[in-house]
């Protein structure tokens, strides 16, 4: 059957198909290229690239790892307590300090500092971390993330806009004898 205009049946639904093909194409293009372009297009919100203190160096003593919270400042008004962030803070000689996401690197449930013998334990799966925040036995992938710091004016700042995933050190090996002869 031809149509008025020279066009057949078969021609003018297989027309409506590739329209509507069309419509459906550019209408789950649309989000793609958003997320793909959202870096690019997006605007930072204040507080973004923040540094934050966690308070002056003499809450955190040479040689100790200490506990210490920050309010996270891409917070809205009902994030409530869930803003108050904690983080592991070690001050390795007075000077250089390493400042860990107490967060594991596995399923990021918050680690503990047990300085009885010197480690960072995951309760979840029996992950465990050197002093350092290096990977030291269980299933982590990795060491614990850290966050970049400063020291000014007598306070240790954090930039805490951005969560830590990278740059995390690995492991060593270390020669410890305690009061025994090692092993042959």
């Amino acid at each position: 059957m031809i149509l008025p205009g020279g066009l057949s049946r078969r021609g003018m639904l297989a027309a409506l198909g590739a329209l509507f093909t069309g419509i459906v194409g550019l209408l789950l293009a649309v989000p793609i290229a958003g997320y793909i372009l959202s870096p690019v297009i997006r605007e930072r919100r204040p507080g973004y690239e923040s540094w934050l203190s966690l308070g002056p160096l003499s809450q955190f003593p040479a040689g100790q790892t200490r506990l210490a919270t920050y309010r996270n400042p891409l917070t809205g008004p009902s994030d409530g307590e869930t803003a108050n962030i904690p983080c592991w803070v070690r001050n390795v000689d007075g000077q250089t300090f390493q400042v860990f996401a107490i967060n594991c690197a596995h399923l990021g449930c918050p680690v503990r500092w047990f300085p009885q013998s010197g480690l960072f334990m995951c309760p979840c799966h029996g992950g465990a971390y050197y002093a350092d925040g290096s990977y030291a036995a269980g299933p982590p992938p990795r060491g614990l993330f850290t966050y970049h710091y400063k020291l000014e004016q007598g306070h240790l700042f954090i930039n805490a806009g951005e969560m830590p995933t990278t740059g995390s050190p690995t492991a060593s090996l270390l020669n410890i004898t305690v009061g025994r002869a090692p092993c042959a």
